[in-house]
């Protein structure tokens, strides 16, 4: 029955977390000035601010390289997908995996398409999708949308968890924290040289 294709749950988690993820990356960026505010409650805030770099900001190598490398390990996930769910492994590890695949490819899709796309984001200016005067850089040299801002805490300056992130930052992480919490046998046998056909639901 389709409701026990592993396959298809997959594929549904994927293309739900893709179009979310993207709905709102657009929404924002064509709504809202570079770190202009949504404030929906003291501890919750969609800040839009974009991220040059790799995970939290962090820009330690060349742009064009980055978006590579994201295309690559979209590449290595979904092979690896396609491996999990044709030896049956379980859903639940299928999902996660296909959580964390879902989060690399909108990142990725903001790196490859965002900068032909979008004129400039500025404090002053609101993108335009498809701008007559063009994209802000090239394709392969887009930045990531990030927007759900938690400052839970504020103390002296000091803010618990300031960093801002995405849905497709979401997704990764619960993906890989479920993996590491629940899947962890599950993830040393899927890498084992001879990979077991899996028979757990």
């Amino acid at each position: 029955m389709w409701y026990k294709n592993k396959g298809l749950w997959a594929t549904a988690i994927v293309v739900l977390i893709l179009v979310l993820d993207q709905v709102l990356k657009i929404w924002i960026k064509t709504h809202l000035a570079l770190y202009e505010d949504i404030r929906i409650t003291d501890w919750f805030i969609l800040r839009f601010v974009e991220n040059d770099g790799i995970a939290m900001g962090m820009e330690i190598m060349n742009k064009l390289f980055i978006t590579i490398f994201r295309i690559i390990a979209s590449g290595a996930v979904i092979y690896y997908l396609c491996q999990l769910v044709r030896r049956n492994y379980s859903t639940g590890y299928i999902l996660c995996v296909a959580l964390v695949l879902a989060g690399a490819i909108g990142n990725c899709i903001d790196c490859i398409a965002y900068g032909a796309v979008f004129n400039e984001s500025t404090p002053t200016q609101v993108a335009t999708l498809f701008a007559p005067e063009g994209g802000y850089s090239s394709w392969l040299n887009g930045k990531v949308v990030d927007m759900f801002y938690f400052p839970l805490i504020e103390w002296r300056g000091y803010v618990f968890f300031r960093y801002i992130f995405n849905l497709a930052d979401a997704a990764i992480s619960v993906g890989i924290v479920a993996i590491v919490i629940f899947y962890r046998d599950t993830l040393a046998q899927s890498f084992e040289k001879e990979i077991p056909d899996a028979t757990t639901e």
